[in-house]
């Protein structure tokens, strides 16, 4: 059989020989036009060479890779250490009808086959024009990235419960007040460790640094606690998350409960698997014309992702999804019943798990309804096409017509853990707590 190019170059054979991971068919292919791509963008500004020597040499200190983001496409040039690549106006380079962003592309090319985004990824220190810097070139040298590793939490030291204070302060309840809205990017300080557009058409911030200052002033430990402490760890859950769909205050459908790192939560009708909850088969007898006219537009929904110990939800469908996460929340000062708009290819981090760990030592000092209450935190609800809050005609999530709650199973597992080290609470829980 012939292949589908008529003439694979000596310099497109030997990169291809380094490509990691087994491609067969299409995909095969697909890789070959992929290197074939770069090598005829590298080549007219004569940074072939470096291309090949990244590769060969497998080195970090080789020079950046780069494409303008908004040049002529085909065009490249190399500035500094970095050989860089045309960017298009949405971020993403495409390939024979698949697009994807150019680093991602070829970290998965060249060293990780099964990355899944661009939130794996961290550039390495001496990258000049790495992804997140939002210059005008984008640096695609595999080996200026390093894929992001979850970081490891600390355990959490738990009184017994004998020696847990037995004055609690009040809870705050928020069940019966209807909730803030803050509209996405607009409310997000520029100073904070998000930029607000993600591709396309923008840029996602890769540091994710700032919980270091809050939980710097987080002091985990009291020192007039009693010395007799016992070390709670957490553990990650074989499900990170559990999803359940709602239609008005009905749960529709089966619980879903993800597995994989990265999955979609959409409208379409085809069958759900481990990256994939489908809503448009859920059948509901209940459903009236105001919730089927939402689902047609849920099209392609949202992205979740899991990785490095944070939780992004990423808006695919062309309607704004509308986000309430006590974490994200409390990240950004705002009420923590606030629901947040996310339009159109932007993304919002959610959950983070060192923020919540850095919450959970500070409350075990507190009693056990401290504890308990952190129980808000790893509920997140998400509204599809419409909003709710004091700023629409909706203002509780059950009258929004299409749904989500993600529980977060990994922090829930591990509030469990804590609250029974601690036992009892000497008052007890309300109906609201």
């Amino acid at each position: 059989i012939m292949s589908i190019l008529p003439f694979t170059p000596p310099v497109v054979k030997r990169l291809l020989g380094w490509k990691k991971g087994e491609q067969i068919g299409q995909e095969e292919k697909w890789c070959e036009k992929a290197v074939k791509s770069l090598v005829k963008k590298l080549k007219k500004s004569g940074q072939l060479d470096e291309l090949e020597k990244a590769i060969t040499s497998q080195n970090s200190g080789t020079k950046c890779l780069t494409i303008p983001r908004n040049g002529a496409a085909g065009a490249s040039l190399l500035v500094g250490l970095c050989v860089c690549v045309c960017r298009s106006l949405d971020g993403r380079l495409q390939v024979s009808h698949r697009k994807g962003l150019p680093h991602v592309i070829y970290c998965r090319l060249w060293r990780w086959p099964d990355l899944q985004s661009h939130h794996e990824l961290r550039a390495i220190d001496s990258c000049e024009f790495a992804f997140h810097t939002k210059k005008d070139e984008v640096c695609v040298n595999p080996y200026h990235y390093q894929r992001v590793e979850t970081p490891a939490l600390p355990p959490v030291l738990v009184p017994r419960y004998s020696e847990i204070p037995t004055e609690f302060p009040p809870l705050d309840d928020y069940s019966h007040s209807i909730p803030e809205n803050t509209n996405f990017p607009s409310g997000i300080e520029p100073q904070s460790n998000y930029i607000p557009e993600t591709p396309p058409p923008g840029y996602l911030s890769e540091d994710g640094e700032t919980s270091d200052h809050q939980m710097s002033r987080m002091d985990a430990g009291s020192p007039g606690l009693s010395p007799n402490l016992q070390p709670v760890t957490y553990c990650e859950s074989a499900f990170w998350c559990s999803i359940s769909y709602y239609e008005l205050n009905q749960r529709v459908g089966e619980i879903f409960h993800a597995c994989q790192p990265s999955l979609t939560v959409d409208g379409f009708t085809d069958p759900s698997n481990a990256e994939r909850f489908c809503l448009g088969l859920l059948s509901n007898v209940n459903r009236n014309a105001a919730v089927e006219l939402t689902r047609r537009h849920i099209g392609r929904g949202v992205r979740l992702y899991y990785i490095g110990g944070e939780v992004f939800a990423e808006c695919l469908s062309d309607s704004a999804i509308f986000v309430q996460s006590p974490n994200c929340n409390q990240r950004y000062g705002w009420h923590p019943a606030t629901v947040c708009k996310i339009p159109p290819g932007c993304n919002l981090k959610i959950f983070n798990n060192q923020e919540f760990a850095a919450l959970l030592a500070q409350s075990v000092n507190q009693g056990f309804e401290a504890v308990y209450q952190l129980t808000r935190m790893c509920t997140i609800r998400m509204s599809f096409v419409k909003g709710w809050g004091a700023e629409y005609r909706r203002q509780t999530v059950t009258s929004t017509p299409c749904w989500i709650e993600l529980h977060l199973n990994g922090p829930l597992q591990w509030l469990d853990k804590v609250l029974t080290q601690m036992g009892s609470p000497t008052i007890r829980c309300s109906s609201v707590s």
